[in-house]
């Protein structure tokens, strides 16, 4: 056993956590998407649990809790700079291939086709809402792809800038839930 997961009932839907032996975070998943894993793996996540409460709360904006990030440069880059989006803040794909580091991107890939191939590693983000990349949308300031579903992406836009106003999270969430399930 390598690995232990358990499942929070959040506003936005069932989530299923996956974490290390020793605590840290791997994997996120939305409903729908989650991989058979092992009844004998699962068991108690509290830090992480106890993290996106606060966070749908409104009482957390950045994530304490250990990840453990695999992937490639390029993913890995990619995965750090949606880290420092800041809370209640969005940018776009082109605005995220802004500084990376050339010699990460496959050779031969032409500039312009930077800005899809960072889009599919945000999409590929293995623990989404810890790793914010809820916060990337499109140069119009169009909610684009997100593997959560663009309702969900709009619920954890909303409840960030409502909070970086210095306003309590909506409270109709269970509404707002209903209508993504």
């Amino acid at each position: 056993m390598t690995m232990s997961w358990s499942i929070y009932e959040s506003p936005v839907g069932l989530l299923t956590i996956v974490a290390s032996l020793g605590g840290e975070l791997r994997n996120l998943y939305f409903p729908g998407r989650t991989p058979h894993l092992a009844a004998a793996n699962r068991g108690a996540m509290e830090p992480v649990v106890t993290q996106l409460e606060e966070y749908f709360a409104g009482d957390r904006e950045v994530f304490e809790v250990g990840v453990e990030l695999g992937g490639t440069p390029l993913q890995l880059a990619v995965w750090e700079r949606l880290r420092e989006i800041p809370y209640g803040e969005t940018r776009s794909y082109g605005e995220m291939v802004e500084g990376l580091d050339e010699s990460i991107f496959p050779a031969g890939l032409e500039p312009y086709k930077r800005v899809r191939a960072v889009g599919t590693e945000i999409g590929r983000t293995p623990v989404p809402i810890v790793v914010p990349c809820h916060r990337v949308i499109g140069a119009d300031g169009s909610l684009t792809g997100y593997g959560g579903g663009l309702e969900r992406k709009q619920i954890l836009l909303d409840l960030e800038r409502r909070v970086a106003a210095g306003l309590p999270p909506e409270p109709a969430w269970a509404q707002r839930q209903l209508a993504i399930l």
